[in-house]
């Protein structure tokens, strides 16, 4: 079993930057893709950037390449989304994923999932 717990989200102005966190504990040892999706109220699932174990060959989507950037600290087996000059439709609930023996850059691989971090980005 593997917990997943995200932490830094909050409200901003557009422009700016926030940091989000996720925290990984439990039987880790399988784990192969990371990710981070995003949900906006009424509004389908979508994912955000999505990688291999060790940031290998990451996949962001085309609205946030070039403003977000995944991290990692295997130490910690935690995860970081750093996300910069934010939009009004950046503003969802920011979920961090992780699965096991699948093509990371699908969703179908991701099996754990976060419980979210709300992100607002007012104009």
């Amino acid at each position: 079993q593997v917990q997943l717990v995200e932490s830094g989200g909050g409200s901003v102005q557009a422009g700016g930057s926030l940091r989000l966190s996720c925290a990984a504990s439990g039987y880790m040892y399988k784990i192969d893709c990371v990710g981070w999706f995003r949900q906006a109220p009424g509004k389908e699932r979508e994912m955000v950037v999505l990688t291999y174990s060790g940031l290998t060959s990451t996949l962001y989507a085309d609205s946030v390449k070039g403003r977000f950037t995944i991290s990692q600290d295997s130490a910690k087996s935690a995860v970081y989304l750093q996300m910069n000059r934010l939009k009004p439709e950046d503003t969802a609930m920011y979920i961090c994923a992780a699965g096991s023996g699948g093509f990371c850059h699908t969703s179908f691989a991701y099996t754990y999932w976060g419980q979210g971090t709300q992100v607002t980005v007012s104009s």
